[in-house]
């Protein structure tokens, strides 16, 4: 929830450098954000570094996600809007993230979870298609926004089943989301190389980049990073979908925009997603752990937190 309270802000900030290009955002972002995360989980991931090199491919895997997720974020509230492409990209996010538990770890997705995801993308949409007749775009540039919020809601998601799936492995929080997120930083370098220089035309301009890398993309992300650390990575974002609902406050309350019946059953129904989720309890599903991750908790002969049996127990899945 704080996370998404924080990245609620990102649409209308960046809003307020108009003549810097959406890549020129993302790269500032994400990039210099990205490499503060790696920058404060330093120790742990030299720490993990052996665990890292074993899991390497979702390192990778995850750290082209975090380059791909903030160029087609901002591209599409560009091209489309702030209110359609952030509704678009946080509620597609957990469609995403649970057909990549589904099919890549075999999770079974509670009933829970599925009255939460539509209720949560109903009431996005709903927002979506209010703010979006409010601001008339053109027809072209929905669907480019469209588009690319697709992209932005699959890398999102990829990003975070990755870095869940690190975290399950045995790697620390610090690690894996440091790991990931620094590797995604390093590669959207050459982005702001190539397209930053209007970052520095002016102190505005330069503020809001500050604030888009510090405060939704370093501090949110590293709430995200606890987040994931203790529930699965289709929880986390289907909580995220009260994202648009932050953006759409934050443009009644401060910039006078105004919300029809439409926007406002939109909010109702992401509320009711987010009490779903977090004030029902959960059904107790294990996370996927390997072996050697298995053993090293349970090592002690200590009750197991990660198959939750006693350590003579077989490992569950």
């Amino acid at each position: 929830m704080l996370a998404s309270i924080l990245w609620g802000t990102t649409g209308t900030v960046a809003a307020q450098a108009p003549e810097v290009s959406p890549l020129a955002i993302g790269a500032a972002s994400l990039g210099i954000g990205g490499l503060l995360q790696c920058a404060v989980g330093a120790r742990r991931v030299w720490g993990d570094r052996s665990a890292l090199v074993d899991n390497k491919g979702l390192v990778i895997f995850g750290g082209v996600a975090v380059m791909i997720y903030p160029l087609a974020f901002y591209s599409s509230m560009s091209m489309g809007g702030v209110a359609l492409g952030t509704v678009i990209s946080l509620g597609t996010a957990p469609l995403f993230s649970g057909i990549l538990e589904r099919f890549a770890d075999g999770a079974r997705l509670t009933v829970r979870w599925h009255a939460a995801a539509v209720l949560g993308i109903a009431g996005s949409t709903l927002l979506g298609f209010s703010r979006a007749a409010e601001s008339g775009g053109s027809g072209t540039g929905v669907v480019a926004g469209c588009l690319l919020g697709l992209v932005a809601g699959a890398s999102y998601a990829c990003y975070s089943w990755a870095t869940g799936r690190l975290i399950r492995a045995g790697i620390g929080r610090q690690g894996a989301v440091g790991s990931v997120f620094g590797v995604g930083g390093l590669l959207l370098m050459p982005v702001l190389l190539f397209s930053g220089a209007p970052l520095l035309d002016s102190a505005q301009n330069f503020m809001v980049a500050a604030y888009l890398a510090l405060i939704p993309m370093f501090l949110g992300y590293l709430a995200f990073g606890m987040a994931l650390a203790k529930v699965p990575a289709s929880t986390a974002t289907t909580v995220t979908l009260s994202e648009p609902a932050v953006a759409a406050a934050l443009a009644v309350g401060l910039l006078s925009e105004h919300l029809g019946f439409t926007g406002w059953a939109g909010m109702a129904l992401i509320a009711v997603a987010l009490l779903i989720l977090l004030v029902w309890s959960p059904r107790n599903i294990g996370p996927i752990v390997s072996a050697t991750a298995h053993q090293k908790y349970c090592a002690e002969g200590t009750r197991c937190g990660i198959c939750r049996q006693d350590p003579s127990a077989e490992l569950m899945r």
